[in-house]
């Protein structure tokens, strides 16, 4: 996937306005560098004066060793997939954590469970469930979770410069509470994929509802529809 760098600024820029990570705080890189939650683990500290607490390679594995690694580096933020998380929840040394003031979460659904007993274990620390593919630069939505709201976990609202379209089969948007597939615009866009001109027009189309001549959307077959609140909810896949 070409991904141009401007796609990836503004989501870091976006981190950083929603997040304010501030001088002196830390951020534990533990994802595999072949995987693209790496890029804001690496370069979000390093852009806002924090610092980068590099875990050992397989290490993220290991929710013992993460433990006690946010605890004696005096990490503040740290990103987990779901399942992930919810094998960390289960570490005794998690909630020893004292340090920590954020953990994101993306790469999978985020069950409301996990949830309810991240907040078990950690009082006064956040969490964010975060969405998006490698073709929109990482991520494109969020959604801070909170104790207690029960059912499903919502994918949020689009971060800056970013538009989310939730439409039918004709391209048509849909209305609140209706499935719909999820299409993305904006600055994040991935450009297509290397040597894979078919497929790149395929999941990359003219967008219908374009601000400006020629802009496209990414087909992200994923399903969704949105709440009376006016957030993304997470339903399948269209291919499923």
């Amino acid at each position: 996937v070409v991904v141009p760098h401007a796609g990836i600024v503004n989501r870091l820029l976006w981190m950083q306005e929603r997040y304010g990570l501030v001088a002196g705080e830390r951020v534990l890189q533990k994802t595999p560098f072949g995987f693209d939650v790496s890029v804001w683990e690496f370069f979000w500290p390093l852009i806002t004066g924090g610092a980068l607490v590099v875990a050992r390679p397989g290490g993220h594995r290991d929710p013992a060793y993460v433990a006690g690694l946010i605890r004696e580096a005096g990490v503040s933020t740290v990103h987990f997939v779901p399942s992930m998380l919810e094998v960390f929840l289960r570490e005794p040394a998690a909630g020893e954590c004292a340090g920590l003031r954020r953990v994101v979460c993306s790469g999978e659904a985020l069950p409301t469970s996990v949830v309810e007993r991240f907040f078990e274990v950690f009082d006064g620390v956040e969490l964010h469930n975060l969405y998006g593919p490698t073709e929109a630069s990482v991520d494109v939505t969020s959604w801070e979770c909170a104790p207690g709201r029960g059912g499903s976990v919502p994918i949020g609202r689009p971060v800056a410069n970013t538009r989310v379209f939730v439409l039918d089969g004709g391209l048509s948007p849909v209305s609140p509470g209706v499935v719909g597939e999820l299409y993305l615009a904006g600055v994040q866009l991935a450009r297509g994929y290397v040597g894979r001109a078919g497929l790149s027009a395929e999941r990359f189309v003219a967008c219908p509802y374009a601000v400006e001549p020629g802009e496209r959307m990414y087909r992200t077959g994923d399903l969704v529809r949105w709440t009376r609140e006016g957030q993304l909810e997470y339903v399948g896949r269209a291919d499923d």
